[in-house]
């Protein structure tokens, strides 16, 4: 065989080589950010047919009965309750421009707003800003931990689980007395944020437990960093 075939071949071998150690990186970074895969799929499962027997046609069923107006006015509403959420975390990270912006959000939209049901800050020009005390302790130093589905909340990381603790705080729900009230009300938040989901659920392609993971893993990166993500390449 000629010079030029040998080099021909080198090259294709390099190539093939390099493709391997990429792929066997590929594998090594999917476990280290989920060694727990076998438990996650398990809860996955039990998650995603709970949601699709129970949880999804409600959604669906909220969505065809309920005008645009009044649900765009209850996520509204929910949205201006998760802003204190937002509030809170802005302080816990020092960004004093992003909680005077929310602070202002939530006056605003609490009171011209009517309670919520109306964003009229948006409108002023106030955008909501998405904070929550996973993405605090983030900005803290702390890491991720390995990637975990939670039954009934689904995907998150051992960072984000401890996070949901200290936000319920700044929640209504568990300063409700009246417990029928109380779970109205929580049951139409989980169905209304349901409802929203709807269409974005058809860009899930492949393996859905894996492409919830990535897209659940890029986007708390995401907004972690603020949008401020390396290029890995």
């Amino acid at each position: 065989m000629h010079a030029f075939g040998m080099k021909k071949l080198g090259r294709i071998a390099t190539l093939a080589s390099l493709c391997c150690v990429a792929s066997l990186c590929a594998v090594a970074a999917q476990a280290e950010e989920d060694p727990w895969e076998g438990f996650n799929r398990a809860v996955f499962r039990f998650n995603d047919t709970l949601d699709r027997y129970t949880l999804k046609p409600l959604a669906k069923g909220y969505q065809k009965v309920t005008p645009d107006p009044i649900e765009d006015g209850i996520g509204n509403f929910f949205r201006n309750i998760g802003d204190v959420v937002v509030l809170g975390n802005d302080l816990l990270q020092g960004k004093l421009h992003n909680a005077g912006v929310d602070t202002s959000r939530i006056l605003f939209n609490t009171t011209f707003g009517l309670l919520g049901f109306v964003d009229v800050a948006s409108r002023m020009g106030l955008q909501r800003n998405d904070e929550d005390f996973g993405q605090t302790l983030g900005v803290w130093g702390l890491g991720n931990g390995p990637y975990v589905v939670l039954p009934l909340l689904g995907p998150s990381t051992v960072r984000d689980a401890f996070g949901r603790v200290p936000d319920s705080f700044l929640k209504p729900y568990r300063y409700m007395g009246d417990v029928p009230s109380r779970n109205s009300m929580l049951g139409v938040d989980v169905v209304d944020t349901r409802a929203s989901l709807l269409a974005a659920e058809r860009m899930i392609s492949g393996d859905r437990y894996i492409f919830i993971r990535n897209a659940y893993l890029q986007n708390r990166e995401f907004r972690t960093r603020d949008g401020q993500v390396e290029d890995d390449f």
